[in-house]
């Protein structure tokens, strides 16, 4: 039943119950060619329908079609609600001979298992109107979201331009909020900002995990070809750049890598792993989709490290000695007041040299050659779903085991992440992390990530924030410059604001979660496409980005 006639009677509403929509023409056996007004669907309650037989009962856009033609030899199917679980049982004979033959010779489709689904077939084809405009979206742990027009059509871009095979793309990672600026003495930021949020929320227990010198990476892999055709719709050389059981993609949906031979075997090694470790097995599922860091940092942002940071230390490695040099000249000449400032300006240079030399140090920490996959660090994270599980019911640990066991199958490929539980009421627990941090950070990784214990928190104003990230010094001297932790520019540094970035990262994790919960329950790709949209039209929002 049409989403308009629901509710209502007439003479128009009874007629297209009765017979359905048709063109008015008739196929070859004779019986009225019907519209596929399930294809078109959008409405919000579930439709169950009969009278045309089906070869099996499948969802197609909140609609089932139970009438498997049981009179005709086929099937007779019953729909448990609200498990919303199908049971067919076969018919003892064919009662009927039907006029269109819709059975192969045993009994079964004739492409039984081979074929896309309806709901597949339909999604193969994406319609822009279930995404763009302004949009509410109503996600399981945040009622509203609102996506702004102008935000939707920006998304709708790149996605179009950039993004991979949309069917594997079911899942976008949120983004993630800094403390509040930190009054410690030389510092824009530090841990003790980071615990106190979260002692404010009631969050008595978190995680503190290495902050590694990569890139966000989403990893969607089916078990094989097989799989990927059954779960996700890819069929055999649709995604010409892709081995065709899965993908690597940016937090913005983007493939990761240009080279696809290079992402197949990263895929493959890791698919190895996960059979070695009996991950398929234990889960009962035959796909994943993984949080991770893609390691080093210049495997992704080249262009962002060559044309911005390099420029920025070859500029100055060029310029100051130079200046110095010609300084010190000149203030031999001078005497008095000009002496005295020539000497301010020397000091100032030569303080400035110094912080270039660290800068430069510092981001060369997250650049390495890479001549092979040997190469390439994966660090997932997150378990974030399996077939019928979104593992956000599971605290961080249990994430961290899981992966703990993929990553012992290929140490060459993985590189696990250093996790610490602290007690937010034990002065020595959060002693013990701070000093982890300060350590880390001064030996030049980039700082840690602060985490709730379980993986979803409630605050005293609804979601916690699911992460903050607490980076090191040297680290944030790439980010806001050479010079940033002088007293006058720190202390400027220290009137930001944290508020939107928050907002952000708690719509952006309601939305994420949301993707990956209406996937499992086999939804229609657009409905998982909302929230995926959703979230990359968030990120088009006014955010200072170098938080």
């Amino acid at each position: 039943m049409k989403q308009e006639f629901q509710g209502r009677g007439s003479g128009k509403v009874r007629e297209f119950a009765l017979y359905g929509e048709t063109t008015g023409e008739t196929d070859e056996f004779g019986l009225p060619v019907r519209h596929n007004w399930a294809a078109d669907y959008r409405g919000d309650a579930m439709v169950v329908y009969g009278h045309t037989p089906v070869p099996r009962a499948e969802w197609l856009n909140r609609t089932i079609n139970i009438d498997t033609g049981c009179v005709f030899g086929g099937k007779l199917t019953a729909l448990r609600y609200p498990e919303l679980e199908t049971v067919s049982v076969p018919a003892t004979r064919t009662y009927c001979e039907p006029v269109k033959p819709f059975l192969a010779p045993d009994g079964e489709s004739a492409t039984e298992g081979e074929a896309l689904t309806g709901q597949q077939t339909v999604d193969d084809l994406l319609d822009a109107e279930d995404v763009i405009g302004k949009r509410i979206i109503s996600t399981r742990l945040r009622p509203n979201i609102t996506i702004r027009e102008e935000n939707a059509t920006a998304a709708l871009e790149v996605m179009s331009r950039f993004a991979v095979n949309p069917k594997w793309l079911i899942h976008l990672p949120p983004t993630m909020s800094p403390p509040e600026a930190s009054g410690e003495d030389g510092f824009l930021e530090h841990p003790n900002e980071a615990f106190a949020y979260f002692h404010s929320q009631k969050i008595d227990s978190v995680v503190c995990q290495e902050k590694h010198m990569g890139s966000r990476a989403i990893v969607v892999l089916a078990e094989d070809a097989g799989a990927a055709r059954h779960r996700f719709g890819i069929v055999e050389n649709e995604d010409k750049n892709s081995d065709e059981f899965g993908v690597i993609v940016t937090r913005t949906g983007r493939r990761f890598f240009n080279d696809p031979a290079l992402e197949n075997e990263i895929l493959r090694r890791l698919s190895a792993a996960m059979t070695a470790s009996g991950f398929w097995k234990n889960h009962n599922t035959s796909w994943v989709c993984l949080d991770c860091e893609l390691m080093p940092w210049s495997a992704k942002a080249q262009d962002l490290l060559r044309l911005q940071y390099a420029a920025v230390g070859a500029a100055a490695r060029s310029s100051i000695p130079a200046a110095v040099e010609a300084l010190s000249s000149a203030r031999e000449r001078l005497a008095g007041d000009a002496s005295d400032q020539a000497n301010a300006i020397l000091e100032r240079l030569r303080t400035t040299e110094t912080n270039v030399a660290r800068f430069t140090d510092a981001y060369r920490n997250y650049c390495w050659t890479v001549d092979s996959i040997d190469d390439y660090k994966l660090a997932p994270f997150h378990v974030l779903a399996t077939e019928g599980c979104v593992h956000v019911d599971k605290n961080h640990l249990w994430h961290g085991e899981q992966i703990g066991a993929i990553a012992h199958q290929d140490d060459r490929l993985f590189r696990t992440t250093k996790t610490c539980l602290v007690d937010l009421n034990d002065d020595a627990s959060v002693g013990e992390a701070t000093t982890w941090w300060l350590g880390m950070t001064e030996a030049g990784g980039e700082g840690m990530v602060v985490k709730p214990h379980e993986f979803l928190a409630r605050g005293k104003k609804g979601l916690a924030q699911p992460a903050i990230k607490c980076r090191g010094k040297e680290y944030l001297r790439i980010i806001y410059g050479p010079n940033y932790d002088s007293p006058e520019n720190l202390n400027r540094l220290r009137n930001r604001h944290v508020g939107r970035k928050r907002s952000l990262a708690v719509r952006e994790l309601a939305l994420g979660i949301e993707s990956l919960e209406r996937f499992v329950r086999n939804e229609p790709l657009r409905r998982v496409h909302e929230c995926v949209f959703g979230v990359l039209a968030l990120e088009s929002e006014p955010v200072d980005p170098r938080l």
